[in-house]
């Protein structure tokens, strides 16, 4: 959004991405399940098969997917679902509350969607701290989501660094999922949160909620770019951005009015995002992923869009897509 090209005036990044990039860098495009069924909304997409969404993704030019509430947990009968689409299982959420649970538990809690993962060779386990959160709940306005005391982040980041090595050793690297409605929203939260953990502690950048949040996306990629293992590219509308009245409104009212889109559809600058990217040395899987109500965005343009603007940002950085 705005800062990004504040950001890329101030750097000069055209002169670095053409260093950088000599050699092409190498990305792959997934799409996330959310834009054709939500599992916080059910009302939205919900009548939409996995086999629609599945065939819709690939067929949009995408290699990979997120999971989602309708995919299978078997490892034999997801592979299978997978195989029969020509898709790669990339990664998916998980929902983890160590600001209130003791890292042993969590490791249980986590158990069996890590043996999945590694099972189907996941890139990525993508953490989002729900303790408390608000995100998934419409009768909580973000203004009461849940706020962190500074003093407790130190002891948060240990635990959060060892829940991380424990999955790396499984295979499956863990990813912080920065998010709105919960208690690491805002860039400064981030900033601390990164400052407390060690480095098997890996960040998904979210551009559309870092820029929700009010965040610099590309501040964030220069501080945190060698952390970065996994990012969601999604877009911001900004008129609908500023209507958001955050004492009166869930962060679900806020999809339903449309505040997400895919990328080039709204108003962040993604050639300056895949620049900053490219800068960091990102290589990695880039997932499109808008949260929308699909009667009034259908899923597959939608796909088709973000497919075409995020491919030509990436290239014009210098990036080869993988298949």
């Amino acid at each position: 959004i705005w800062p990004i090209r504040e950001q890329n005036s101030r750097t000069g990044l055209t002169t670095a991405r053409t260093h950088q990039t000599k050699d092409f860098m190498k990305v792959c495009l997934g799409m996330s399940p959310i834009a054709w069924s939500n599992d916080d909304l059910p009302e939205l997409g919900g009548e939409t098969s996995l086999e629609t969404c599945l065939h819709e993704t690939r067929s949009a030019g995408y290699t990979g997917t997120e999971t989602g509430g309708k995919f299978p947990r078997d490892v034999a009968a997801l592979g299978e679902v997978l195989q029969a689409h020509d898709l790669k299982l990339v990664s998916g959420w998980y929902s983890g509350t160590l600001l209130g649970r003791e890292v042993e538990e969590e490791k249980d809690q986590i158990a069996a969607q890590l043996q999945l993962f590694s099972a189907l060779g996941a890139s990525v386990m993508v953490y989002g701290e729900t303790w408390n959160t608000v995100q998934n709940r419409r009768d909580r306005t973000l203004s009461q989501r849940p706020v962190i005391d500074p003093d407790d982040i130190p002891a948060y980041g240990r635990r959060l660094s060892v829940l991380a090595a424990h999955c790396q050793e499984q295979g499956v690297p863990l990813v912080f999922h920065h998010h709105m409605g919960t208690g690491v929203e805002t860039e400064a939260e981030l900033d601390l949160v990164m400052s407390h953990t060690g480095e098997e502690v890996g960040l998904l950048l979210d551009t559309g909620h870092m820029c929700f949040a009010g965040g610099d996306i590309a501040r964030v990629i220069e501080h945190h770019g060698r952390r970065i293992k996994h990012v969601h590219a999604k877009d911001i509308r900004e008129d609908v951005l500023a209507g958001v009245d955050r004492e009166r409104m869930s962060f679900l009212d806020c999809v339903l009015d449309g505040v997400f889109t895919v990328p080039g559809d709204g108003a962040i600058d993604f050639q300056s995002v895949a620049q900053c990217l490219a800068v960091a040395g990102y290589e990695g899987w880039v997932i499109v992923e808008a949260e929308q109500d699909p009667a009034r965005a259908n899923p597959f343009e939608y796909a088709k869009k973000g497919y075409k603007s995020l491919a030509s940002a990436l290239t014009d950085a210098g990036y080869e897509i993988n298949a």
